[in-house]
């Protein structure tokens, strides 16, 4: 195909991509004003205060319930993006990579989905024990709608997107700038990076939220180098088995 018909069809897939997307924010925004989402997503820090969040900026229940229904919408308009993201790039791989791309993207999907689990199931509420408890014989807390969902939809995203630590390490090596001996060796520094990678994109200034990131990412590090091992054997059997072909046709 030539460029500018490369060029035409990604405008196109773009276009029905943003055209799921703004379909789904839709979705979502209706969902989130029917059933009272925003009421939902505070139920967590409800019990730490004396009534309802606070706002004090006229805008701000719209922008909260905007930034909630677009997330609904990317989650809603995902399969279209992939499907889309895959038919364009589909063409140009060969059979055994189309064959691995597709468990990659659903790997991808999951773990990221149990980022943001973990982070709403386990991290959320640990926080809000800790934090809505500590000091409050000297202070009274007086939350805000926006510094919460903030720091909410930040926690969640923050988790889902280091949850992609498997599939990055794993493109990294199907590149070859990464070796199962390289990661293996570099396990003294891994626990060390996880941490300070954990205090640099947790919200906040939370100690404990960055202890709570570091454990699953440093199991995702060891998760990366049994998957990136089996990768490399599976690599070096068909390499094996294609030099071994020409001896086998020519007997």
């Amino acid at each position: 195909m030539p460029f500018l018909d490369h060029l035409e069809e990604l405008r196109w897939r773009i276009v029905w991509s943003l055209g799921a997307l703004l379909i789904g924010f839709a979705i979502g925004f209706t969902l989130v004003v029917k059933f009272q989402l925003i009421r939902v997503l505070q139920e967590p820090i409800t019990p730490y205060l004396p009534g309802k969040l606070i706002y004090t900026s006229p805008g701000d229940p719209f922008s909260i319930t905007v930034s909630v229904a677009l997330i609904a919408g990317i989650i809603f308009a995902s399969p279209v993006i992939i499907y889309h993201v895959w038919a364009f790039l589909s063409p140009a791989l060969h059979r055994h990579e189309k064959r691995v791309v597709i468990p990659v993207i659903a790997g991808a999907v999951l773990l990221f989905v149990a980022g943001v689990a973990m982070a709403w199931f386990w991290v959320l509420p640990m926080l809000l024990g800790f934090l809505m408890t500590f000091q409050v014989d000297s202070l009274d807390a007086m939350i805000s709608a926006p510094g919460y969902f903030g720091f909410v939809i930040g926690l969640a995203l923050t988790f889902g997107a280091a949850f992609e630590l498997p599939v990055l390490i794993l493109a990294l090596a199907a590149l070859g700038l990464v070796t199962p001996r390289f990661l293996s060796r570099f396990r003294p520094y891994a626990l060390v990076l996880a941490f300070a990678l954990s205090a640099f994109v947790t919200p906040g200034d939370v100690l404990l939220a960055s202890v709570a990131l570091t454990a699953p990412l440093y199991l995702l590090y060891e998760l990366s180098i049994l998957l990136t091992l089996l990768v490399f054997r599976k690599r070096y059997a068909n390499s094996i088995a294609g030099d071994r072909a020409p001896a086998g046709e020519a007997a």
